[in-house]
């Protein structure tokens, strides 16, 4: 009879579970941020027939909810449980976000990370004050999204949206890059493209060559505070967030003109 050694290597790798609402599209873009070894393990919210608004945001960021989606996650053993989505930890504030972040401890995440609170983490990272806001959704949500940035002492500098109400993973890059464009018309020390379910990797690093600023979006912080809190991370060839351009963010005015190398 043979007998089969495993290596060290066979094990499935440090995990991150990720708590997504039940209409995110982008599983296979949030893998791209994931170094070798590493391991994501994904599950979403339950189904609910609402247009993307603030009260979809208060409903797939539930409390209950989110802690009962935790747990779904623990048997594997992840070693840090991430809510991956923007407006969903926004909408309540600092004080929600950080609320969102205990439910996850309570049950039972060895650690625990928002979208919000890593974009806050990665504000101050890279020492910006000053930021452009890009989002796809209505008025109403992105005022709360101001609303959040203003209460974490940052400056919103300009804001660009698309007012969509569903199937933001649609948008293609075109569009959102003439997005970000408008948003950082102003000087600024950087743009943040929010909503984890706009697609956006491939054009982080051409538009930060293009706007002279470090370009953050929501997947990108996410994967960034997550794996940084197992030790790891997060892969980004050309992201300043991600060690792409080791520099100091400045403020700069945007430079408009055709992006290169998106796809």
């Amino acid at each position: 009879m043979t007998t089969h050694r495993l290596s060290a290597t066979s094990t499935a790798g440090p995990a991150v579970g990720v708590v997504v609402p039940y209409d995110f599209a982008l599983d296979r873009e949030l893998w791209r941020w994931v170094p070798k070894g590493a391991n994501l393990m994904i599950t979403r919210t339950p189904y609910a027939a609402v247009p993307v608004t603030v009260d979809q945001a208060v409903l797939v960021s539930d409390h209950d909810m989110v802690a009962a989606c935790t747990r779904e996650l623990l048997v594997p053993e992840p070693r840090v449980v991430a809510y991956g989505c923007t407006s969903g930890s926004f909408v309540g504030g600092l004080e929600g976000e950080r609320s969102l972040v205990e439910a996850m401890l309570g049950a039972g995440a060895p650690a625990a990370v928002t979208t919000s609170g890593a974009l806050v983490e990665a504000l101050r990272h890279l020492g910006i004050r000053r930021l452009a806001v890009a989002t796809p959704y209505d008025e109403a949500i992105t005022l709360r999204l101001e609303a959040f940035l203003a209460e974490a002492g940052i400056e919103v500098t300009g804001v660009s949206s698309f007012g969509l109400s569903g199937q933001i993973w649609r948008v293609p890059y075109e569009e959102t890059v003439a997005l970000v464009r408008a948003a950082a018309v102003n000087s600024c020390d950087a743009v943040f493209v929010s909503c984890t379910n706009l697609m956006c990797y491939d054009l982080i690093a051409p538009m930060e060559a293009e706007l002279g600023v470090p370009v953050l979006t929501a997947n990108q912080v996410t994967m960034w505070a997550a794996m940084a809190r197992m030790g790891l991370r997060a892969k980004g060839p050309g992201q300043s967030l991600l060690g792409g351009r080791r520099r100091r963010a400045r403020s700069v005015a945007p430079v408009v003109g055709e992006m290169d190398g998106h796809g």
